[in-house]
């Protein structure tokens, strides 16, 4: 049951139409997920720019929407894995794939590196090793692209956390649960 309710058009802001009505625009439809953000046009704007921006960044939107699949199966967050199994598959994953990335697993050792680092993020909040970083150069992973996997993961864990507050309404297919992952889910 939602906590914090999404916007009804009929009775938004000004401010809130024109942030539903720009994700329609540029999606189509307007996911439960920023239709209940825009409760704080802030915080909707936040999401958006920053969203904005990363896609515009050097990592691939596969790689993106892996991250995106491990740091949800990390927080469990039913929504995001719902989400990015969805947007996973429309960035070109397999089936397989998406349920690998959320156990940080990947048949290219490059996206393994990224993913298992996005998951040590999680797990141990932001404190990594020097070994860590290391690891992802000796993968080709550049200062800005390492700086790109922190952006993405905290983006996501700023939407996981949101949406097991606001107890957001799951309005993709559910993704599938796994009996077992590496993060002791």
């Amino acid at each position: 049951m939602p906590r914090i309710q999404t916007i009804n058009a009929d009775s938004a802001s000004t401010e809130q139409k024109q942030i539903l009505a720009g994700v329609q625009q540029a999606m189509g439809l307007v996911p439960n997920l920023i239709s209940t953000l825009a409760q704080s046009p802030a915080a909707a704007h936040a999401y958006l720019a920053f969203s904005g921006a990363l896609a515009k960044g050097s990592l691939p939107v596969k790689l993106r929407e892996q991250i995106s699949l491990v740091v949800g199966e990390a927080n469990a967050c039913e929504y995001c894995l719902a989400a990015h199994t969805l947007l996973g598959g429309k960035a070109g994953l397999s089936p397989d794939e998406v349920l690998a990335a959320r156990t940080a697993e990947s048949a290219d050792p490059k996206t393994a590196a990224a993913l298992m680092f996005a998951q040590k993020l999680v797990s141990e909040r932001g404190v990594v090793s020097d070994a860590d970083v290391a690891g992802l150069r000796e993968h080709g992973f550049t200062d800005g692209d390492i700086t790109e996997i922190v952006a993405n993961t905290a983006l996501n864990i700023f939407t996981n956390y949101f949406n097991h507050v606001a107890g957001t309404v799951v309005d993709f297919p559910a993704a599938l649960k796994l009996t077992a992952c590496a993060c002791g889910h």
